[in-house]
């Protein structure tokens, strides 16, 4: 495909983080995209599925997904795997019978075995088991990516595989029970300035490292990916470098004029020990390199998040939650 412009896209979590900012980039390039909510879609019903490519669209982005940090996924292992490997088998089998023109999935750094070498390539996807607390979320999703390469050999559908690093950004989700690293630290050092708080509590040890890609660079990348890309190799997405946690606090209390400190908690799981991509591949396949530096992109987030707050949009009162009031929560990851 030469360009967007008049082509017929769905994307799939399109009301979420990731799915927001990807509908809204499509558009102005001129494509006409679907995106419905999963209460006007319910990918968990293949019925629901099929009749949402009943018309054979040009490109499917499937990036619905039931996402959430380490205490999510600790708390309900089972329906981060049900879920997210439902919807993919649906939304492969919808796209095969209505003979969409191309599918592209959003995979996932998680579905790396929790002692890959630093940067992660491609090729090691298989070597081992991911790291233990989203295991059941990365092997979802890395089944559907062994499901997406014999889609296209045996019925010929063309799948297009990336795997996202962390991502981070504006309209990010920052409810504590279920939001990623940056935007809990960012909730955190917020509130901790606005109460006069010292002390603010993160998880681990500080010492685990994760690579980080901001919102907009990743649009940029499923978006060359599904336009340029013609195989169904894992392709990944990410940026440069690695941050220990406690850097990355430091940072985010920095641009967040917080002057207290950090109390980390080593009894608290930490995830993965290292975390960061290689992300050659995508650039030698279609062109994609992150341009946003992990503080401007930080800066970034903070001065929207100031924003939100200051309306009052930005942090709901959670005390008592549970995951269930975030069920109709599938969005990117």
């Amino acid at each position: 495909m030469a360009s967007w412009a008049k082509k017929r896209v769905i994307v799939t979590g399109g009301s979420g983080f990731l799915g927001g900012h990807l509908v809204r980039q499509l558009r102005q390039e001129g494509a006409v995209v679907r995106a419905p909510s999963s209460q006007e879609c319910d990918l968990l019903r293949f019925d629901h599925a099929a009749r949402l490519f009943e018309d054979g669209p040009d490109v499917v982005f499937h990036l619905a997904a039931r996402v959430g940090g380490i205490d999510a996924n600790r708390r309900a292992p089972g329906t981060f795997f049900r879920d997210n490997l439902l919807m993919g088998i649906h939304v492969l089998e919808a796209c095969r019978q209505k003979k969409v023109g191309r599918l592209v999935q959003v995979g996932t750094v998680c579905s790396y075995p929790k002692h890959t070498p630093v940067p992660f390539r491609e090729e090691a996807l298989f070597d081992g088991y991911p790291e233990e607390t989203n295991a059941p979320y990365g092997i979802a999703k890395r089944a559907l990516l062994v499901g997406g390469r014999a889609y296209e050999k045996e019925f010929g559908l063309s799948v297009v595989n990336v795997l996202l690093l962390n991502l981070y950004g504006e309209e990010d989700h920052f409810d504590l029970e279920t939001s990623h690293v940056i935007p809990a630290l960012i909730r955190k050092c917020l509130e901790a300035k606005e109460e006069g708080r010292p002390v603010v509590d993160v998880w681990g040890d500080g010492s685990a490292t994760r690579g980080f890609l901001y919102v907009r660079d990743a649009v940029r990348g499923i978006a060359a990916a599904g336009l340029r890309m013609n195989s169904s190799e894992p392709v990944n997405l990410g940026a440069p470098g690695e941050i220990s946690i406690r850097d990355l606090a430091q940072c985010i209390g920095e641009l967040c004029d917080y002057t207290g400190t950090f109390r980390f908690d080593p009894s608290k799981p930490a995830g993965q020990p290292r975390r960061s991509l290689d992300c050659e591949k995508a650039e030698q396949l279609f062109g994609f390199r992150a341009q946003t530096t992990l503080r401007d992109g930080l800066q970034r987030t903070i001065e929207w998040a100031k924003a939100r707050h200051e309306q009052e949009k930005l942090f709901p009162q959670v005390a008592g939650r549970s995951l269930a009031t975030v069920e109709k929560n599938r969005s990117d990851a």
